[in-house]
């Protein structure tokens, strides 16, 4: 069964991710506006009635922005850590809140949606894999050091967003003042484009087939720099951008033409 996914945005400004099929379509964070997701699903031809659970990888506001708004419209249960939840200062009906557990797998229809520890300075962050035995999509963002958990993860996807926040120089010769570049590029932190480069290099597997460069600083990295060097380190792999202006196109695994308009599809 075919799996496709996109980018609704990816930056400070709002992070959503969107993974699915015909029969069941989550997001992964809720950072944009209920006004703004509906809208984006809406460019990919795709309406936020068909989402099924919204997962939260930590508190940041640009992570839940539009969580409570959404809930409220449109009633989808959000799944979270007890202790994100605790320190995220939402407000939801307790029968919309679904608490998951590290390295807990969670069935959403045909989707199996693992979440795993991740290090950012948040209270209990996490990223996730989503797959439906046959396709694995990788949502790798926010994240200061690829730890064993990122590395594992990495090696099973077919598709990933991957963080590459920042450029070293960029970070270090710019404006930001000293504690701010020492917590964007601690353990805790961002992945660079070195960084997530080396994961890539190092651990990809022969079947990743899209690599979507997401969370990208506006100002401390450049979408032709980070480009550009994973172009030229890549062979098998489509390499694209996750805009935080606008979403993607619909890019899918496997050939399923029925699940969403052809004029959307990005097949292999």
């Amino acid at each position: 069964m075919s799996l496709f996914f996109c980018s609704l945005n990816s930056g400070s400004n709002g992070n959503s991710y969107l993974i699915g099929n015909h029969h069941d379509n989550i997001l992964i964070d809720g950072g944009l506006s209920c006004k703004e997701t509906e809208k984006r699903l809406k460019e990919v031809d795709l309406s936020i009635k068909s989402i099924k659970g919204i997962f939260i990888s930590h508190e940041h506001i640009d992570h839940i922005k539009g969580v409570e708004m959404i809930v409220m419209k449109h009633g989808i249960p959000i799944y979270i850590t007890e202790k994100t939840y605790s320190n995220s200062k939402l407000k939801l009906p307790s029968d919309k809140v679904k608490f998951i557990t590290l390295q807990q797998t969670i069935k959403i229809g045909t989707l199996a949606i693992k979440p795993f520890p991740k290090s950012h300075d948040a209270i209990d962050p996490c990223s996730f894999i989503i797959n439906n035995n046959t396709y694995c999509i990788g949502v790798l963002t926010d994240i200061g050091i690829c730890c064993n958990h990122v590395i594992e993860a990495f090696k099973s996807c077919n598709a990933v967003f991957l963080e590459a926040n920042y450029d070293q120089k960029m970070l270090f010769n710019g404006s930001y003042p000293f504690h701010l570049k020492r917590r964007i590029s601690g353990d805790n932190g961002h992945l660079s484009n070195d960084q997530a480069l080396e994961l890539f290099i190092n651990h990809r597997n022969k079947n990743l087939k899209y690599l979507l460069l997401s969370h990208l600083s506006q100002e401390n990295n450049h979408p032709d720099l980070v480009l550009e060097l994973f172009k030229s380190n890549s062979t098998n792999t489509e390499i694209h951008l996750a805009s935080r202006h606008k979403p993607t196109p619909l890019f899918v695994l496997g050939d399923d033409k029925k699940a969403i308009s052809s004029k959307q599809l990005h097949l292999f």
